[in-house]
């Protein structure tokens, strides 16, 4: 539809175009919800979550507790109100390669106002 080309996952989620798309939609799922159920930062991940990682179950379910301590450092980060977070890290691959992924997350933080013009 928005006929985005890109390389790898990490290079598309690292565009601006994607971040733009996808904060239009958390605005209008915002629009939607009560002030307390609001996103108010996000950002993308590197890499899919798979289940060769542990992060998934077999159907697709996302297993938390591995979530919570695989990404423990980025969950802080976006409480702490960062806005870059580094990335140096391994991504193992089904097929037994491995690449070293070394990028920065953007934070998109929505802030109260941001979140309170969704609602109008």
């Amino acid at each position: 539809k928005n006929r985005l080309s890109f390389t790898t996952y990490t290079d598309l989620s690292s565009r601006p175009e994607v971040y733009a798309l996808l904060k239009k939609e958390v605005e209008t799922v915002n629009a939607t919800l009560p002030p307390a159920q609001r996103i108010s930062r996000f950002l993308l991940l590197y890499k899919e979550l798979d289940a060769d990682d542990g992060e998934l179950t077999r159907t697709r379910k996302v297993r938390r507790s591995v979530i919570n301590e695989k990404y423990a450092d980025i969950i802080e980060a976006i409480y702490r109100g960062k806005a870059n977070i580094p990335v140096d890290t391994v991504i193992r691959f089904q097929d037994g390669t491995t690449q070293r992924v070394r990028t920065t997350l953007q934070v998109v933080d929505l802030g109260r106002a941001a979140i309170a013009e969704a609602a109008e």
